[in-house]
């Protein structure tokens, strides 16, 4: 990326709502995202929606409505 994470926040923030981050704990809270972004970009490609466990097939079908 490169543009500052803080400065893409406050960009972004300007352009679709029309405010600016108003204080310095908003500016910390844009800086925090450039380590979860890092961190997804990290899992990016590894997983896949099969991936899930299999216990979430077997939650699914035990929260079913039983039929008439």
């Amino acid at each position: 990326m490169s543009m500052d994470i803080k400065a893409l926040v406050r960009e972004q923030a300007e352009a679709w709502s029309g405010v600016i981050p108003p204080n310095a704990v908003s500016e910390e809270l844009a800086a925090g995202f450039s380590s979860l972004m890092a961190g997804l970009s990290a899992l990016r490609g590894q997983l896949a929606f099969e991936d899930e466990p299999s216990s979430f097939e077997a939650a699914l079908q035990a929260t079913k409505e039983p039929n008439p």
